[in-house]
């Protein structure tokens, strides 16, 4: 049995960004910022932030969208996607790990 399940709860980096696929499907891409605080060895507070790619599709992403700005909170449901493509002007290739969002809550 294999398990892709990712649950993130944390802030918008930036306000969503709303296209439309060929198909007529939206999509919203957004980042969001994930805090950890930890004490280190020398038992010191250490604060720490993860910064992840998220996308979502159709209706999800229309809501997200609508409502959601930057700075504000969500929790996020979802699997993580790695995808790839050759860069245009260096013939390198480029990959982007995100999470696809399966549902959510403001």
């Amino acid at each position: 049995m294999y398990l892709n399940k990712v649950f993130l709860i944390g802030n918008l980096t930036r306000d969503p960004e709303i296209k439309a696929l060929p198909g007529g499907t939206q999509v919203a891409s957004f980042g969001i910022a994930t805090n950890r605080t930890f004490k280190d060895k020398n038992g010191a507070r250490q604060d720490q932030t993860e910064y992840h790619n998220i996308v979502a599709f159709g209706k999800t992403a229309e809501t997200i969208g609508q409502y959601m700005k930057k700075g504000k909170p969500i929790f996020v449901e979802g699997r993580i996607q790695t995808r790839s493509w050759d860069d245009k002007g260096t013939g390198e290739k480029k990959y982007r790990t995100e999470i696809v969002v399966d549902n959510f809550q403001f």
